[in-house]
């Protein structure tokens, strides 16, 4: 990506602002014609209102374009075209919040400014097992205390491009590269077998299509259950153990093994069966999905926190309508324990 490595307050600022509602692919051609037209800010601020949104058309979101040009001729008029160069005064500018902020000051002026992005909330999550809601009041506060905690004093720009790096390459929202992460010895998430559990978020209602694929993990006799406790669907009733995708995934035996020892380090099992797809259509979601048995040699570290219970216990339990569809399926009974 152009703008990685870029030490211009300014460039920085404009790559930050394109990709506030933009995904990286389609503001990266957005960024380099704006380079190409404005190279400095001081050209910006001359442009013509018109020239600018021209540039902008297709991007969506005008007033981020509108703050881009206020703020470009307030720098150019008010502060001699020199860009602020504390988080303080980058703060005040218009359409720049703490996280642009935080961002214009360590990567541009190395300041101990961390940044928190949604793969640092993945990454901060997880490695220190945290299941306070993401997206909540006290989520956010709380994450970014932290972040701030472990923030690399002497190299803060580098450190917050590397842990933005790491959560969209290796510490990834479904499949996560856990058996190839330097961060597995110390990940909670991952010693606790929670990884695909974690982070939480309030505002994942909003979804419509879910995709639930449920792992029937069983030894010497005993399933693991897991409740729901997060304040989602079916909240307080039991399942087995969730890896939810954004996508319909195609598991064979061989991805699940791959999926298997790559997110829980199991090197051993027995891949008995893998359902059909079953479907569950709520009041504003649609759950779809698969269930797949497992049978253990042993219980690997990465399960010993969770529950493991006999079928008659887990008979007592209260499952969602779409686990027990599955489960009384009379031609899948057999094969289920």
């Amino acid at each position: 990506m152009p703008w990685k490595g870029e030490k211009d307050p300014y460039k920085i600022w404009l790559s930050e602002i394109i990709l506030q509602q933009t995904r990286v692919e389609q503001g990266r051609s957005y960024y380099e014609n704006f380079i190409q037209n404005y190279p400095t800010i001081s050209q910006l601020a001359k442009a013509k209102d018109e020239k600018v949104f021209k540039l902008w058309e297709g991007l969506g979101y005008y007033n981020r374009c509108k703050n881009l040009l206020f703020t470009a001729r307030y720098i150019a008029k008010e502060l001699n075209g020199v860009f602020p160069g504390n988080y303080e005064d980058i703060l005040t500018l218009k359409g720049v919040g703490p996280y642009t902020a935080a961002a214009i000051a360590s990567f541009a002026f190395n300041l101990p400014h961390a940044v928190v992005d949604g793969n640092v909330f993945r990454v901060l999550s997880r490695v220190f097992a945290i299941d306070t809601a993401i997206d909540s009041t006290a989520g956010k506060s709380e994450f970014s205390i932290l972040a701030d905690e472990v923030l690399d004093r002497k190299e803060p720009g580098i450190y917050n491009q590397a842990i933005m790096d790491f959560g969209a390459t290796v510490c990834k929202p479904f499949a996560p590269l856990c058996n190839h992460c330097p961060l597995q010895k110390i990940c909670k998430a991952y010693l606790e077998g929670k990884v695909n559990y974690l982070p939480v978020k309030e505002k994942v209602l909003q979804k419509k299509n879910r995709w639930f694929y449920y792992f029937l993990f069983q030894h010497d006799g005993k399933i693991l259950i897991h409740q729901r406790l997060m304040k989602d669907i079916w909240e307080n009733l039991f399942e087995f153990y969730l890896a939810e995708s954004n996508e319909h995934l195609h598991w064979n035996e061989a991805s699940v093994k791959e999926w298997l020892y790559e997110q829980l380090g199991i090197e051993k099992a027995e891949i008995v069966h893998i359902s059909p797809q079953f479907a569950q259509q709520l009041t504003h979601q649609n759950v779809k999905g698969q269930f797949i048995k497992v049978i253990l040699p042993a219980i690997p570290t990465t399960l010993e926190h969770h529950e493991w219970l006999s079928l008659q216990q887990i008979r007592q339990l209260a499952f969602p309508k779409f686990i027990n569809q599955y489960l009384e399926t009379g031609a899948l009974q057999a094969s289920l324990f």
